[in-house]
């Protein structure tokens, strides 16, 4: 796919998808959603061992974009999120590898839940996330309503929804919405520095994290162990497993090669 609405690259196991519409403040149009679709489903395929998303200019992503598609009253939502929508969403919460949204700024509306959707929120000092779809009538889509709970819980959630506030990455990170915040002059380096960790590290075991606590919500505590043990079976039978014991053994760093 020839790329207009965003960028792709490639570095050393890390996958740099970059939504770039700056002068939009990165907002979702059809296009963008049929190519960040393709970018997260291909990256796994290439090889990548950690998906990073991202925003050019200064806003990580504003939301769905109510200018550049005539009437936005004449916008069929239902089928909008159920067609366009939702690939996004599950394409980033089944990803075989770790995902990170690196929130550079602005994450808005659905651009706030596709964020949320990722393993892991690094996000920039003066970044904000806002649930805006009150503000013209509407209710949290694009995962909102499942991610936000929970990670903030009800009382949070709610009036996240309700009131539409600004919240800074700092009372993100405090509420644990997001894994961490950085100083807009370190924030660059710091999420290359966390993709380069998983994008080195034992990436079997980490699909099989990543399964297993997503599971979590849906099972009582029995079926979880059950889960659990025949995950673990799975991670003992990986090359990442024997080289972690062995570098143990040998005190040295371990040298994974993801399978």
């Amino acid at each position: 796919m020839q790329y207009e609405t965003l960028q792709y690259s490639l570095d050393e196991g890390i996958a740099r998808i970059t939504l770039n519409r700056p002068d939009q403040l990165n907002a979702l149009n059809t296009q963008m959603r049929a190519e960040l679709q393709y970018a997260l489903t291909r990256a796994p395929k290439d090889n990548a061992r950690v998906i990073v998303l991202t925003g050019a200019g200064r806003a990580f992503c504003s939301g769905q974009d109510l200018g550049g598609q005539g009437n936005a009253a004449d916008i069929d939502l239902e089928r909008l999120l159920r067609d366009e929508y939702q690939p996004i969403l599950e394409a980033l919460s089944r990803c075989p590898i770790p995902t990170i949204a690196a929130v550079n700024g602005a994450a808005a509306g659905a651009g706030c839940n596709i964020a949320l959707a990722a393993d892991v929120v690094v996000a920039a000092e003066s970044a904000f996330f806002m649930q805006a779809f009150s503000r013209i009538g509407l209710i949290p889509d694009a995962g909102g309503t499942h991610f936000l709970p929970r990670s903030i819980g009800m009382a949070k959630s709610m009036g996240a929804a309700l009131f539409a506030d600004k919240i800074t990455a700092t009372e993100a990170e405090r509420l644990g919405m997001i894994w961490e915040v950085a100083p807009d002059a370190t924030f660059e380096q710091t999420w290359q520095s966390r993709a380069r960790v998983l994008a080195n590290g034992p990436t079997q075991a980490y699909k099989r994290i990543k399964d297993s606590i997503r599971a979590t919500f849906e099972n009582d505590l029995e079926t979880q162990l059950d889960l659990e043990a025949s995950l673990q079976g799975q991670c003992g039978k990986t090359r990442d497993f024997q080289e972690g014991i062995t570098a143990f053994v040998e005190k040295r760093p371990a040298n994974f090669d993801g399978t």
